[in-house]
Protein backbone atom coordinates (compact mmCIF):
# COMPACT_ATOMS: atom_id res chain seq x y z
CA UNK A 1 0.00 0.00 0.00
CA UNK A 2 1.51 3.02 -1.18
CA UNK A 3 0.69 6.18 1.20
CA UNK A 4 0.53 9.79 0.21
CA UNK A 5 2.64 12.66 1.54
CA UNK A 6 -0.92 14.30 2.83
CA UNK A 7 -1.74 10.95 4.38
CA UNK A 8 1.83 11.45 6.56
CA UNK A 9 1.36 14.98 6.66
CA UNK A 10 -0.23 16.45 10.38
CA UNK A 11 -1.85 20.02 10.02
CA UNK A 12 -2.51 21.12 14.04
CA UNK A 13 -2.82 23.66 16.14
CA UNK A 14 -0.82 24.75 19.39
CA UNK A 15 -2.95 26.51 21.99
CA UNK A 16 -1.08 28.16 24.67
CA UNK A 17 -1.78 29.75 28.25
CA UNK A 18 -2.17 33.39 28.22
CA UNK A 19 -0.58 34.18 31.58
CA UNK A 20 3.14 33.48 31.08
CA UNK A 21 6.26 36.11 31.00
CA UNK A 22 6.47 35.53 27.44
CA UNK A 23 3.09 37.39 25.66
CA UNK A 24 4.18 36.35 22.47
CA UNK A 25 4.84 32.06 22.92
CA UNK A 26 3.43 31.07 19.47
CA UNK A 27 6.61 33.51 17.75
CA UNK A 28 9.14 32.28 20.13
CA UNK A 29 8.26 28.97 19.84
CA UNK A 30 8.08 28.63 15.73
CA UNK A 31 11.88 29.98 16.07
CA UNK A 32 12.49 27.43 18.38
CA UNK A 33 11.24 24.53 16.47
CA UNK A 34 12.21 26.16 12.70
CA UNK A 35 15.06 23.95 13.13
CA UNK A 36 13.60 20.64 14.36
CA UNK A 37 13.77 17.64 11.55
CA UNK A 38 10.26 16.86 10.43
CA UNK A 39 8.43 19.95 11.22
CA UNK A 40 7.54 21.33 7.55
CA UNK A 41 5.42 24.32 8.29
CA UNK A 42 5.07 26.75 11.16
CA UNK A 43 2.67 29.83 11.36
CA UNK A 44 1.90 32.04 14.65
CA UNK A 45 -1.72 32.62 13.50
CA UNK A 46 -2.00 34.81 17.31
CA UNK A 47 0.50 35.42 20.24
CA UNK A 48 -1.35 32.24 21.52
CA UNK A 49 -2.17 30.14 18.75
CA UNK A 50 0.32 28.78 16.70
CA UNK A 51 -0.42 26.02 13.58
CA UNK A 52 2.04 23.33 12.56
CA UNK A 53 2.73 20.81 9.85
CA UNK A 54 4.94 17.66 10.50
CA UNK A 55 6.03 14.67 8.86
CA UNK A 56 4.59 11.63 10.98
CA UNK A 57 7.31 9.62 10.29
CA UNK A 58 9.67 11.71 12.21
CA UNK A 59 8.17 13.54 14.82
CA UNK A 60 4.73 12.91 16.25
CA UNK A 61 2.11 16.06 18.01
CA UNK A 62 3.53 14.31 21.61
CA UNK A 63 7.26 15.24 21.36
CA UNK A 64 6.64 18.60 20.36
CA UNK A 65 4.29 19.39 22.84
CA UNK A 66 6.89 17.69 25.55
CA UNK A 67 9.78 19.43 23.95
CA UNK A 68 7.97 22.64 24.39
CA UNK A 69 6.47 22.06 27.60
CA UNK A 70 9.93 21.09 28.85
CA UNK A 71 11.26 24.17 27.52
CA UNK A 72 8.92 26.26 29.47
CA UNK A 73 5.80 27.37 27.13
CA UNK A 74 2.24 26.85 28.92
CA UNK A 75 -0.04 25.39 26.77
CA UNK A 76 -3.83 25.55 27.32
CA UNK A 77 -5.21 22.82 29.04
CA UNK A 78 -8.19 23.59 28.89
CA UNK A 79 -10.98 20.40 28.68
CA UNK A 80 -11.61 20.93 24.98
CA UNK A 81 -7.52 21.09 24.35
CA UNK A 82 -6.90 18.20 26.51
CA UNK A 83 -9.30 15.96 24.34
CA UNK A 84 -8.14 17.01 21.24
CA UNK A 85 -4.55 16.34 22.26
CA UNK A 86 -5.34 13.37 23.69
CA UNK A 87 -7.38 12.08 20.39
CA UNK A 88 -4.46 13.13 17.65
CA UNK A 89 -1.88 11.22 20.37
CA UNK A 90 -3.47 8.35 19.98
CA UNK A 91 -4.05 8.59 16.07
CA UNK A 92 -0.90 9.45 15.86
CA UNK A 93 0.46 6.50 17.83
CA UNK A 94 -1.69 4.02 15.86
CA UNK A 95 -0.57 5.32 12.20
CA UNK A 96 2.84 5.09 13.36
CA UNK A 97 2.38 1.76 14.73
CA UNK A 98 0.58 0.21 11.39
CA UNK A 99 3.80 1.68 9.80
CA UNK A 100 6.16 -0.35 11.76
CA UNK A 101 7.56 3.16 13.32
CA UNK A 102 9.12 2.35 16.97
CA UNK A 103 7.77 4.78 19.34
CA UNK A 104 9.59 6.92 20.94
CA UNK A 105 12.20 6.48 18.12
CA UNK A 106 12.99 10.15 17.36
CA UNK A 107 14.79 12.33 19.48
CA UNK A 108 12.48 15.51 19.07
CA UNK A 109 12.88 16.41 22.64
CA UNK A 110 16.46 16.66 22.92
CA UNK A 111 16.87 18.53 19.79
CA UNK A 112 14.72 21.16 21.24
CA UNK A 113 16.83 21.39 24.51
CA UNK A 114 19.92 21.33 22.71
CA UNK A 115 18.52 24.09 19.73
CA UNK A 116 17.37 25.97 23.25
CA UNK A 117 20.69 25.75 24.33
CA UNK A 118 22.54 27.34 21.47
CA UNK A 119 20.23 29.98 21.31
CA UNK A 120 19.92 31.33 24.87
CA UNK A 121 23.03 34.05 26.54
CA UNK A 122 24.97 32.47 29.08
CA UNK A 123 28.41 31.72 30.10
CA UNK A 124 28.72 28.10 29.58
CA UNK A 125 30.36 28.49 26.99
CA UNK A 126 33.88 27.32 26.52
CA UNK A 127 35.87 29.57 24.03
CA UNK A 128 39.07 27.24 24.34
CA UNK A 129 40.06 24.39 21.69
CA UNK A 130 39.11 20.85 22.44
CA UNK A 131 42.78 19.98 23.19
CA UNK A 132 43.35 22.28 25.43
CA UNK A 133 40.16 22.14 27.59
CA UNK A 134 41.82 18.54 29.75
CA UNK A 135 44.71 20.65 30.76
CA UNK A 136 43.04 22.33 32.90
Amino acid sequence: MIRSTEDLTKRRDIDFQEPHPDPRQAHSAAMLLRSVQGVLELEPVSFTLLRIAYDIRCITLLEIEEGLTAAGYHLDNSLFNKLRRTICYYAEETQRANMGCEQGSSNCTRRIFVNRYNQREHGCRDERPQHWRRYL
